[in-house]
């Protein structure tokens, strides 16, 4: 009998090396530093602190994976790079890249404990208990980093988000835990009528300024600081989650939904950002891998519709609808009936 393809084992083998290959490219500043022009091996090995023969290394294994190109011995950035691997570009994905080389990276090494024990890895990885949240913004620079790799994800996710449903007949959206205010500036740009509130944290909202008024619709969108668990929610027809639901546990997503429900008039919605399984659970692996990275890092999983739907109907909401958006997220509508 003829033996399988080993292609699919081979590459996962290798897959992780890819992974890391970016990772250290960008925490070492190779593609900021190519964005202000072209550079040898020798320049780039001097300005970035790194011996020569290795740093090539690294330079000529970008070039494979399509990041780079080199011309007469010069490396330049591709676009893919520029667009996303560079600190300052508007789409950067750099935040998130470097979160998961310091924290998801090691994490992940413990995944096999994370599956016997069925819980995350922040003890056995850096010692840390509490709120892994804390952890997060334990200083400036990490909140900041982090949260600017949620907003790479939400400029690629949050406008299919808020096209997946007609929102026009809402008025005014509150979104919770809104971070960089990707979600309220998509769904004022899409609905003209549309005004917003990012609710977060004080210590995020002043980054979520910061992005919010590049926006063409930032006056029609308010900053409000506080914490959705502990605080009353402000007056909305509207209230939105994204990537919230699927760090906690059901006890806790449950008294999330009946405080969002309670707040709502009859006909208000909630609006749901999180990547959908398949009712069989059979796929898409993004969100498989998703929901272990939730078991290592939160307590929470990702969710089929019909999951979110009985969560939902617990709450009181009714006439729940999902959309896969071909998004890094997807998207879930519920109604106070």
């Amino acid at each position: 009998m003829t033996a399988p393809n080993p292609a699919p084992v081979i590459d996962l083998i290798e897959a992780f090396r890819r992974s890391k290959t970016m990772f250290a490219a960008v925490a070492l500043g190779v593609f900021d530093h190519l964005e202000r022009g072209p550079a040898s091996v020798a320049s780039l090995a001097a300005d970035l602190g790194a011996q020569q023969q290795s740093i090539e290394r690294l330079l000529d294994a970008c070039v494979g994976l399509g990041f780079l190109r080199k011309n007469e011995g010069r490396y330049v950035n591709e676009p893919v790079a520029s667009a996303y691997l560079c600190r300052s570009g508007d789409r950067s994905l750099t935040g998130y890249i470097l979160y998961s080389n310091d924290v998801l990276f090691p994490m992940w090494a413990h995944l096999e404990d994370a599956v016997r024990e069925g819980s995350h890895r922040w003890r056995q990885t850096f010692a840390l208990d509490g709120p892994i949240f804390n952890h997060f913004f334990k200083t400036d620079e990490a909140m900041r980093t982090f949260l600017m790799g949620m907003h790479g994800f939400g400029v690629l996710s949050s406008p299919k988000v808020v096209t997946a449903f007609d929102l026009s007949p809402f008025r005014r959206m509150t979104d919770l835990g809104g971070a960089t205010g990707h979600l309220a500036i998509a769904a004022c740009e899409r609905y003209p009528d549309m005004r917003a509130a990012v609710f977060d944290l004080p210590r995020v909202i002043e980054l979520a300024r910061e992005l919010v008024s590049r926006s063409q619709a930032a006056g029609r969108i308010e900053m409000i600081g506080g914490d959705f668990f502990t605080d009353n929610l402000p007056e909305s027809d509207l209230f939105a989650v994204g990537r919230i639901l699927h760090d906690w546990s059901a006890e806790k997503i449950g008294a999330l939904l009946a405080k969002i429900f309670a707040r709502l008039p009859v006909g208000g919605g909630l609006l749901i950002a999180e990547k959908l399984l398949a009712e069989d659970k059979s796929g898409p692996t993004p969100a498989h891998l998703q929901s272990l990275n939730m078991l290592v890092c939160t307590e929470g999983t990702e969710r089929t519709l019909s999951e979110y739907r009985t969560l939902l109907e617990a709450a009181g909401f009714r006439d729940v609808q999902g959309r896969f958006t071909g998004a890094p997220l997807d998207a879930v509508l519920a109604i106070k009936k």
